[in-house]
């Protein structure tokens, strides 16, 4: 396929002009002219320069790659006809859609955006985070970094132990009966050749532990309300935790809540402003 720079650079601008900033989490400011988002905004929102947009809506720079066009989708907050549509004008064919797709519905993200203050993450039907608010990496670390097999938390709950010094010990074993039920839902469901029943292949040949729940073929066990974590820094927390399922993407909106007044709740927004100074800290986007 052959990229259609005019068009490309027309449907980028249409949609950065389209977006406000409280469409994706950003102040206004009192003195802003741009009707719509910036060019450093949206840049800075599809993790690339500015220059590199830049160049996309001047019909110049070379042809984006399959990840900077999933950036940018993600970054404009487009449907999932909007993202194949952009990836048909930059020359590619756009992603497979359904369980596999990593793209999050502009719905979830609008939601996610808005809960900067709060623990929440996006994770697929694997288990795998696929964005988190500041407060989320400072509960649970950077769980967008894995790679791999390991981004799936079912699978790294067998063979990382340090996956497992985040709950508390009494919990271990109903998640461990939670991961194994979770992933023969999911792999029953996708069918063989499917990430899952990889997944399934993987964890039978590593860990002796999955092997034996495995055998025991339960189904159906639901994650509970309410989690208890040991966090490094600041301690026990028991934590209420919201699902909101996005059905057409297989994803899952993740939120961390406490009862007000409670030492969790304490301890909750003492990890939510450790959170914004990690921010804060971040190198800007390259």
């Amino acid at each position: 396929m052959v990229i259609d720079r005019t068009g490309l650079a027309e449907f980028l601008r249409s949609r950065r002009a389209a977006l406000q900033p409280e469409d994706v989490g950003l102040p206004r400011g009192r003195h802003r002219r741009t009707s719509g988002l910036r060019r450093e905004e949206v840049a800075a929102l599809s993790h690339m320069s500015t220059d590199y947009y830049a160049r996309l809506e001047r019909e110049r720079g070379p042809q984006p790659s399959g990840q900077m066009l999933s950036s940018l989708a993600q970054g404009l907050h487009l449907s999932l006809d909007e993202r194949d549509h952009l990836f048909r004008l930059a020359g590619h064919p756009p992603p497979a859609r359904g369980a596999d797709s990593e793209h999050i519905g502009p719905g979830l993200v609008r939601i996610l955006d808005r809960l900067q203050d709060t623990p929440a993450e996006i994770v697929t039907e694997l288990g795998e985070t696929l964005r988190q608010t500041p407060p989320a990496v400072a509960l649970t670390g950077d769980l967008t970094g894995y790679s791999g097999p390991a981004r799936s938390i079912g699978y790294r709950w067998f063979t990382d132990p340090a996956t497992r010094r985040l709950y508390a010990p009494e919990e271990h074993a109903f998640l461990t009966r939670m991961f194994v039920s979770g992933l023969r839902g999911v792999a029953t469901l996708r069918g063989p050749g499917s990430r899952a029943a990889h997944l399934v292949d993987l964890l039978l040949d590593r860990s002796e532990e999955f092997q034996q729940v495995w055998r025991a073929h339960e189904i159906g066990i639901r994650p509970s309300d309410v989690k208890h974590f040991v966090h490094p820094e600041v301690g026990a927390m028991e934590l209420n935790c919201q699902t909101l399922v996005d059905p057409n993407q297989s994803h899952l909106l993740i939120v961390y809540t406490a009862t007000p007044g409670s030492e969790s709740h304490e301890k909750l927004q003492l990890l939510s402003v450790i959170g914004t100074q990690e921010l804060a800290r971040r190198a800007p986007y390259a």
